[in-house]
This record gives structure tokens, C-alpha cells and sequence, in this order.
């Protein structure tokens, strides 16, 4: 299985782990070996390649075959639409997005087994941001696609910019805020240092990294192993949510002490904000039957929650 993280990288780390785990649990009925990116194939190429059974499985994001079908990026990370990723974990596992997942990918040649997330980005920022209202006119790094698109219909001004030239493009107020990555690495990259308003958690940004593996490699598994592997991405998925919150939550600490300011947006705008991100998954979904799929099914699961009225 190949991984979308390099080696050494704590996702990677968490993933190995995952691998050596089952390889035990199995009694070396099932051995899984994790590779970290690029490794066989590049890093967009994964699906592909599980597909053909070049590769046996992967962990990585579906984000990587939207050109495929919009409805890959519109279900492996609708921005705006989750709060924490136990409410995108709870949609996959009881909310009918793994039976969903499983209909998108199967034609491919390819099975998801489970989900998991890094968690929801947080939002870098060197003004005080409290809610939709104060990204009126805000300069913000963000990709294309359905990030800048958001942040456009909510008033911001999204430009694209290489990660590489986020901190510099701050230091120079080039740009007020950027959409970058979690607290943590945040942190560790020194973002804070110049950017002092962070918002924690995040509002916008999570994505999914799927757990599949080869159709016909699934297919000739025993159940035991197929019960073996479902259950043990459930526990992938609470292993790296919950070591990657507690690396987050110690560089919040670290940050306040540094005199960061955390802000942490409310429930009413964190739903003004879905809300008009809503807007932006309508125009994808009229992009495919299957994303229009995915929509629906997105809504009737949030709006059963309370998510969206």
C-alpha cells in the first residue's frame, strides 16, 4: 500500500504503524506493507494504480482523481460542510458516504475499506477574524478549485500562491491570511511568529484520505480479513484524529504563551459560512449525475444532524 505522506512524516508514522498492526492481528495471513509517496507511483497516480493491481491498496486522499468525476471532490472535502472530523467519520461509517464511496469507486476497480483525516485545518491569519463578516476584502492564499471559490462567495480575495511563498507573502502583508494546514504544522513552520490571529479549530478544510485497496484483491479475501481490515481503519482513524488533536493542542498552548490570539468561531458562523459554501457544492454538482449523487446525500445527512436548515 502506498501512502500519500513522506516517510518520517507523522501521518506516515501513524500509517505504519496501522500496517504493522494488522500484519500481527492477522497472524501473517495478511501482511501490509507501507510505502510512503511516490514510492511505485506518483502521488495523484494511486488510484490508477490500485485499480490495475499494480499497487495492492493505498491511504491518500480522493481529492487526487476529481478530474476523474467532480463528484470526488465534492465528497472527499466539502469545504465548509464538517466542524471536527468525527462529524465527516460519522456521515462514512453511518451516513451512507462508505456505500456511496464504494458505488464511485468500484467501476475504477477499486474498494474502500474506511476513512480517516488528519483533521480540520485551521486558519492562518494577521487579523482578527471572528466570523464570515470579516473576510469582506480579506487577501488570503487558498488552491483552486472549491477552497478559492468558497472564500470568493464569501467575500474574500483568494490568490493562488505555493506553499513555499506563504510565510514570506505574509511577513510582506502581501496577503492577510492563508488557508495552509493544521495548528500544528502551522506552528512548526512559523506562520505564527507573523501571523498572531489564528482560527482553532478550523472552519473550512478537511480532508478525507481513503483506505482502499484492489476490487479483486478484496474479492478473494476470506471474511475474516475483510471484517479484520474495516475494523482496524476505524482504528486508524481514531489513532491519527486523536495524536494529530493532541500535537494541535499542545501548539495552541505553545502559542498563546507566545501571545498568539485563537480564535474560535461560533456555531451560528460556522453555519453562515456552510451556508454559502452550499451555494459552491450546487455548482459542482451539476457537473455529473454522480456528484449530484453526492450532494444529495450530503445534505440529507447534515440537515438530519441540524448542520443545515
Amino acid at each position: 500500500m502506498q501512502s500519500s505522506d513522506v516517510a518520517g512524516n507523522p501521518n506516515f508514522v501513524i500509517k505504519q504503524q496501522w500496517a504493522e498492526k494488522v500484519t500481527a492481528a492477522s497472524g501473517g495471513r495478511l501482511q501490509v506493507e507501507m510505502l510512503p509517496v511516490d514510492s511505485v507511483v506518483q502521488y495523484n497516480e494511486t488510484h490508477d494504480a490500485v485499480g490495475a493491481g499494480i499497487l495492492d491498496g493505498h491511504v491518500t486522499s480522493t481529492e487526487y482523481i476529481a478530474g476523474k468525476d467532480p463528484a470526488f471532490a465534492l465528497i472527499a472535502n466539502p469545504v465548509g460542510a464538517w466542524s471536527s472530523p468525527y462529524e465527516m467519520l460519522r456521515y462514512i461509517n453511518y451516513g451512507g458516504g462508505k456505500e456511496l464511496l464504494n458505488e464511485l469507486l468500484n467501476p475504477y476497480g477499486i474498494q474502500f475499506i474506511g476513512a480517516t483525516t488528519p483533521g480540520l485545518e485551521a486558519f492562518v491569519s494577521t487579523v482578527p477574524l471572528d466570523g464570515v463578516g470579516d473576510l469582506a476584502g480579506l487577501k488570503m492564499r487558498a488552491p483552486e478549485g472549491l477552497v478559492q471559490n468558497v472564500f470568493a462567495a464569501a467575500g474574500a480575495a483568494p490568490v493562488n500562491l505555493p506553499s513555499s511563498e506563504v510565510f514570506t507573502s505574509l511577513d510582506k502583508k502581501v496577503i492577510d491570511a492563508a488557508d495552509f494546514s493544521v495548528f500544528s504544522t502551522n506552528q512548526q513552520q512559523g506562520l505564527h511568529d507573523i501571523a498572531r490571529h489564528p482560527v482553532y479549530p478550523g472552519f473550512h478544510s478537511m480532508p478525507l484520505i481513503e483506505v482502499s485497496v484492489n476490487k479483486n484483491t478484496w474479492d478473494s479475501m476470506p471474511e475474516d480479513l475483510q471484517n479484520l481490515l474495516e475494523i482496524s481503519v476505524n482504528h486508524l482513524a481514531f489513532d491519527m484524529t486523536s495524536q494529530l488533536f493532541i500535537n494541535d493542542l499542545e501548539a495552541v498552548a505553545a502559542a498563546q504563551a507566545q501571545g498568539v490570539t485563537i480564535h474560535n468561531w461560533s456555531p451560528d458562523e460556522r453555519a453562515k459560512f456552510r451556508s454559502i459554501a452550499r451555494q459552491q457544492w450546487e455548482e459542482i454538482a451539476g457537473q455529473s449525475a454522480n456528484a449530484q449523487k453526492v450532494l444529495d446525500s450530503l445534505i440529507a445527512y447534515m440537515t438530519s444532524q441540524g448542520l443545515l436548515k
